[in-house]
C-alpha cells in the first residue's frame, strides 16, 4: 500500500501556489491585528503629551493602562464567539466576521480621541483578535496539504510581526491621522477579497457538500477532480466524518475522559499559558517606555523599529526550519534564548536602579534577542502544534478553549505589569518573566511531543503512552500520511 501511494504521488502533477495565495490572504487579517496591537506603542507619546494637538488633554496613565489592556481582555470574549461561528457556519464566515470589527476599530479612532471612544475601538480590536488565533491557523491547516502545513500555519507569526514594524515605522514618522487613513482601507478591501476564498474542504464534507469539497481540493492542489489524490483525500474525509457522526456529540467531559485528548489539552493550556505571560507582549505594548527606562535616548524611533525587524527575521527562521528540524527543538532553543535575554535585561535594569550604568546598546541587544526568539519559536510553534494535535471532531472546541485561556493570561500579564513595575521596579518584572520562560523551557523539553510529519492518529498514540516510528509511518500522496480510522477510546 505504501509503494502504491508513493507511485501515485510520482505520477500526479499539481502545484501548491493556490494554497500559498489563500494562506497569504488569510494571514493579512493577522497583519491587521499586528497593526492594531502595535498602534499603542508609538501613539503613547502622542496621546499622553502635554503639547499634543490630537487630544484636548493628555490621557492619564490609569486610562491608558485600560486602553492598552483592552485587546487581550476582550479577546477572551471573542474566542468562543468565533469558535461557534466557524464551527456552525464555516471557516470563511468566521474570518469575514473577524475583519468587520477590525474595520470598526480604525473608523472609531478616526472619529474620536476621547478615552471612551478609544476604549470602544480597542474592544473591537480585541474581539477580532480572539478570532485571529482561533480561526486562521485552523482554516489554513485544513486548506493545506500535510508536507507544507507547518510552513503555511507559521505565516501567522510573520504577518503579526509585519504589522508591528509597519505601525512602528508609520507612528515614528507620520502624523496621527495620516496613519489611521492609511490603515483603515486594509480591512475594508479584505472583506471584499475574502468573499472569493474557498471554504474549508473538511467543513464542506461536514455539511454534505461533497462535490464542492472535491472541487476545492482539486483547485488547491492544482489537480483535476478525477485525480486519484483528490479522490483519496475526499474519501478519507468522508469516512472520518461518517465515523464522527456515528458517535455521540463530543462534550468537554468526553474530551477529559479520553486520555490522549486530555493530555494534549493540558499540555497546550500549560504551553499557551506560559507563552501568554512570558513578557514579550508587555514589551510590544510598552516598548518605548521600556527603552526609555533602560537609558536609550539616541534615535529612539530607530531602536524601536529594530524590535519588529528582528521579529520578522525570527518568523522567517520559523518558516524555514519548522518543517526541517521539527517543532520541539525549535521551541526548546528559543525558550533558552529568551531566558538568557530576560536575565540579562533584568540585571541591566537592576544595575541602573542602584545607580550604576551600562552601555546603551546592551539592553537593546537583550530585548532584540528576546523578541527574536519569541517570534522564531515561543509564539509561533505552539500555534503549529495546536493546529496539528487534534482531529476535526474536537479541533474547534479545543482550540477555542486554549486560545481563550491564553488571552486571559495575556490580559492579566499586561494589566499587572505597570503596577508591579512601579511598585517593585521594572527589574523585578523581568526577573519574573525569566522564571516563566525557564518553566517553558522545561515543559517543552520534557513533555511536548514532536508533531512534525505525523498524522493525528500518530500524535494521539504518543499522547496515550504509545510510540510511533516516523520511518515506518505510512506516507500517502504528496507527503500526506496514510491515516487510520479515528478513535475516541482511551
Amino acid at each position: 500500500m505504501i509503494n502504491k501511494n508513493i507511485e501515485l504521488a510520482d505520477n500526479s502533477c499539481g502545484h501548491t501556489y493556490m494554497q500559498w495565495i489563500v494562506a497569504v490572504l488569510l494571514n493579512t487579517v493577522v497583519l491587521n491585528y499586528g497593526l492594531q496591537v502595535g498602534w499603542i506603542s508609538p501613539m503613547t507619546k502622542v496621546l499622553q503629551s502635554e503639547t499634543s494637538s490630537v487630544v484636548d488633554q493628555p490621557i492619564s496613565d490609569e486610562s491608558w493602562m485600560w486602553i492598552a489592556s483592552a485587546v487581550p481582555m476582550t479577546a477572551v470574549v471573542g474566542v468562543p464567539l468565533y469558535t461557534y461561528l466557524s464551527d456552525k457556519y464555516g471557516r470563511k464566515v468566521g474570518v469575514i466576521a473577524i475583519v468587520i470589527p477590525q474595520s470598526l476599530c480604525w473608523i472609531i479612532k478616526l472619529a474620536t480621541t476621547s478615552v471612551p471612544g478609544l476604549l470602544v475601538a480597542r474592544v473591537c480590536a480585541g474581539i477580532a483578535a480572539g478570532g485571529c488565533f482561533t480561526v486562521i491557523p485552523m482554516y489554513v491547516k485544513e486548506l493545506s496539504q500535510d508536507n507544507i502545513r507547518g510552513l503555511l500555519v507559521s505565516l501567522v507569526g510573520l504577518n503579526q510581526n509585519l504589522g508591528y514594524i509597519f505601525m512602528y515605522a508609520m507612528g515614528a514618522y507620520l502624523e496621527y491621522y495620516t496613519v489611521l487613513w492609511i490603515v483603515v482601507w486594509l480591512p475594508l478591501v479584505l472583506i471584499i477579497l475574502l468573499t472569493k476564498l474557498p471554504e474549508s474542504p473538511a467543513f464542506l464534507i461536514k455539511i454534505g457538500e461533497y462535490e464542492t469539497a472535491a472541487r476545492t481540493v482539486a483547485l488547491l492542489r492544482g489537480l483535476e477532480t478525477t485525480d486519484k489524490e483528490v479522490i483519496h483525500e475526499i474519501t478519507y474525509m468522508k469516512n472520518e466524518d461518517n465515523y464522527f457522526k456515528s458517535l455521540p456529540p463530543v462534550t468537554f467531559l468526553c474530551i477529559l475522559r479520553n486520555k490522549p485528548w486530555r493530555k494534549g489539552l493540558i499540555l497546550l493550556l500549560l504551553l499557551l499559558g506560559i507563552q501568554a505571560c512570558n513578557g514579550c507582549f508587555a514589551i510590544v505594548t510598552y516598548i518605548s517606555s521600556i527603552l526609555g527606562s533602560c537609558g536609550v535616548t539616541i534615535s529612539l524611533e530607530l531602536q524601536t523599529l529594530s524590535i519588529p525587524a528582528f521579529m520578522i527575521f525570527g518568523s522567517f527562521v520559523t518558516i524555514v526550519t519548522v518543517d526541517r528540524i521539527g517543532r520541539k527543538p525549535l521551541l526548546v532553543i528559543t525558550y533558552a534564548i529568551t531566558v538568557a535575554s530576560f536575565l540579562c535585561l533584568a540585571s541591566i535594569l537592576l544595575i541602573q536602579h542602584q545607580g550604576g550604568s551600562v552601555p546603551g546598546w546592551l539592553p537593546v541587544i537583550a530585548i532584540v534577542s528576546a523578541m527574536w526568539s519569541y517570534a522564531a519559536g515561543v509564539t509561533s510553534v505552539p500555534g503549529v502544534i495546536m493546529a496539528e494535535m487534534f482531529n476535526f471532531q474536537i479541533r474547534a472546541k479545543v482550540v477555542g478553549c486554549v486560545v481563550m485561556w491564553a488571552w486571559l493570561i495575556t490580559f492579566l500579564g499586561v494589566f499587572v505589569y505597570t503596577p508591579i513595575s512601579n511598585m517593585l521596579g521594572m527589574h523585578t518584572s523581568f526577573y519574573g518573566f525569566a522564571g516563566i520562560n525557564l518553566l517553558g523551557f522545561f515543559v517543552s523539553l520534557v513533555f511536548i511531543p514532536e508533531t512534525k510529519g505525523k498524522s493525528v492518529e500518530e500524535i494521539e498514540l504518543m499522547l496515550g503512552g504509545g510510540h510511533t516510528n516516523s520511518k515506518n509511518s505510512n506516507e500517502g500522496i504528496n507527503g500526506k500520511e496514510k491515516r487510520t480510522t479515528p478513535t475516541t477510546n482511551e
